[in-house]
């Protein structure tokens, strides 16, 4: 789970941030969890590090709402990753959020092959392909990964058919990510799960009153427009009570998301020690100087002369 809810003060004193957050919720009479995720900004510095198609940041801008939405049901202390991969025009796209809430992305793309237009649905530019969740917790853990092929024509669609095929428990959703009028990006996803069925909450209604209280609950989420996931004057608080008044929902105080990368000069000098003489050279550019761009962050890390030969094998780097 990303961050640590704690219970909202009831008082109101402080006022907690809109935007930017995971508010995780509680529907009591109806057993049911959930996560509401608001993203803008964080999406305004990813997709300005990159100059890709509007077609292209839709998609990202999409896939990283998944990504925070889905990772904040993780307990884990490590790197959570979205991943989906394909044969069309977007070879992959890719999604990661750390415990501390660090989130990034990037796109890999054939601009060649990109549709005319900015109609494209994510399956259309995708292909055939597979969507990937991985959990890595560091060296010493093993790390989780779980693979479904593609299903459906929206990012929210994979995501729906990876939990009926990897989850137990009843899960819905919907994802919503556009471009205002101003030029700012707004991202919003809304997450409803069953509690497992040792939760002492689930344990204190009867089945027939649980199954009754699941259905209500995804009908009231299907209610839920697209503007009302993105819209700034519409508070968190105030859009899960629109929706889930009558099932008494129960809220934590939200916690916060925001754009970073773990790249740096040290990373990349592992990488490219790696690489053999003849294909560090073809890293040069005109000055000489070896290059190497962040796919995440488009920082370019450049190494002269002195700083290449470090980069070398050792019997190589003793060559003038």
């Amino acid at each position: 789970m990303i961050g640590a809810p704690a219970p909202v003060d009831p008082t109101g004193a402080a006022q907690p941030p809109e935007t930017d957050i995971v508010q995780a919720f509680q529907l009591e009479r109806a057993a049911v969890r959930g996560r509401l995720v608001r993203l803008g900004p964080l999406l305004d510095d990813v997709l300005a590090r990159h100059a890709y198609p509007p077609v292209i940041e839709q998609l990202l801008a999409e896939l990283l709402t998944a990504t925070v939405l889905l990772a904040s049901l993780l307990k884990y202390d490590g790197v959570f990753t979205l991943q989906v991969k394909g044969n069309g025009p977007v070879t992959v796209i890719v999604a990661d959020v750390t415990t501390d809430g660090v989130v990034r992305g990037y796109a890999g793309f054939d601009r060649a092959r990109l549709p005319e237009g900015t109609d494209a649905t994510p399956r259309e530019l995708i292909g055939e392909g597979y969507l990937a969740f991985t959990v890595d917790q560091g060296d010493d853990t093993e790390r989780y990964q779980g693979i479904v092929e593609l299903d459906g024509e929206e990012v929210a669609d994979w995501l729906l058919h990876y939990f009926e095929q990897s989850e137990q428990l009843g899960t819905d959703l919907k994802l919503a990510a556009r471009r205002a009028r101003d030029g700012a990006w707004r991202g919003g996803g809304l997450l409803l799960q069953r509690l497992p069925e040792d939760e002492p909450l689930r344990k204190q209604i009867e089945d027939a009153e649980l199954e009754d209280a699941w259905v209500r609950a995804k009908l009231l989420l299907g209610t839920t427009a697209e503007v009302e996931l993105i819209d700034r004057s519409l508070a968190p608080n105030d859009l899960l009570y629109r929706l889930f008044h009558e099932e008494a929902p129960r809220v934590w105080r939200p916690t916060l998301v925001t754009r970073g990368c773990r790249c740096s000069s040290e990373r990349v000098v592992r990488v490219l020690k790696t690489l053999a003489p003849q294909e560090l050279s073809e890293l040069r550019d005109e000055t000489g100087a070896v290059t190497a761009t962040c796919e995440f962050c488009s920082t370019v890390y450049r190494f002269g002369e002195d700083e290449q030969r470090a980069l070398l094998p050792a019997k190589a780097g003793t060559h003038d």
